[in-house]
């Protein structure tokens, strides 16, 4: 009979090109996943693998297998998900993965919660840009994500994943305070046109939106600097070094020079948490999904 962890070590060897990335994703040494492909060698009486260069390729009998792990590993995933509606208990681990602000914002109130209200549930949370963690979600290499999209720009929900709301935030423009419109009670986003921006890195989520909705007012915005963190922003906004926008959810304290002012015209970003239709029935994704709503403060406007 064919081992389970030595299909995983293998789809997971497919699924990232290398032993070493699945041993990363597995969190276990690239040893063990080299010791498991083994095993699986003389299970099958296949070879699996083939050097390639520096790395190595899949044969065509570990391409056949792969095929049958997916669905053997989604159909385990599924009765576990089962065994544990039927048995009504929030128990086992979930791997939960969270844009930073999500991390910030909801994290500190809603794992306490569940430490105490299901101590026999263990959730390892680590920090994720959603154009990374679904990908990694409908993989199985999550459990869950936090998410985020904008009500100018939704986020397409791929195929096999289900979606639950946490709660909407709204973002503020964050000016230099030696800017012109820093005393304003509000300012429209059209009034900021040909000025520079700080924007989140590259390839993430919050850049690529910002880009896209500067140049519904400006041809080409003024992207001067790229922070991650929004600490970071706002002291590169503090030196008078360009405009940000910024969610109020996991907002960390504004230093001095900086002017926080509202949009005439509110933008609104969605969070919610997605997983794979195949635990849909588990408990403990019920249960989490409710104490990140509870979680949310009073800057953001938690989901019914």
């Amino acid at each position: 009979m064919l081992d389970l962890e030595r299909l995983r070590a293998l789809h997971s060897v497919a699924t990232y090109g290398s032993v070493s990335a699945a041993a990363d994703v597995l969190h276990v040494t690239t040893s063990a996943v080299s010791q498991q492909l083994a095993k699986l060698e003389r299970e099958t009486g296949q070879k699996l693998l083939e050097r390639n260069g520096r790395g190595v390729r899949l044969t065509d009998a570990a391409e056949l297998l792969v095929g049958h792990a997916e669905r053997i590993l989604s159909l385990v995933e599924q009765a576990q998900a089962d065994l544990e509606a039927h048995r009504g208990s929030v128990v086992g681990q979930l791997t939960l993965a969270a844009f930073p602000t999500a991390v910030r914002g909801l994290m500190p109130q809603a794992l306490p919660l569940l430490r105490t209200e299901h101590p026999d549930l263990h959730v390892l949370v680590r920090e994720e840009d959603p154009l990374h963690s679904m990908p990694l979600v409908l993989r199985g290499d999550l459990d869950m994500a936090v998410v985020q999209d904008w009500s100018n720009e939704p986020l397409p929900l791929p195929e096999g994943l289900h979606k639950g709301a946490i709660c909407e935030d709204v973002a503020d423009v964050a000016l230099p305070a030696g800017h012109p419109l820093a005393g304003r009670l509000s300012v429209d986003l059209k009034e900021l046109a040909g000025d520079p921006w700080i924007s989140s890195v590259p390839d993430s989520i919050c850049c690529d939106w910002l880009l896209r909705t500067l140049r519904a007012i400006d041809s080409e915005p003024r992207i001067e600097h790229m922070a991650y963190e929004f600490a970071t922003q706002l002291a590169l906004v503090a030196a008078g070094l360009g405009n940000a926008i910024l969610p109020r959810l996991g907002r960390c304290d504004v230093p001095p020079g900086v002017a926080i002012v509202p949009l005439a015209e509110p933008l609104t970003r969605r969070v919610y948490a997605v997983w794979r239709e195949e635990a849909a029935r588990r408990p403990a994704i019920r249960a989490v999904v409710a104490a990140l709503r509870s979680g949310v403060p009073d800057s953001a406007e938690r989901a019914a």
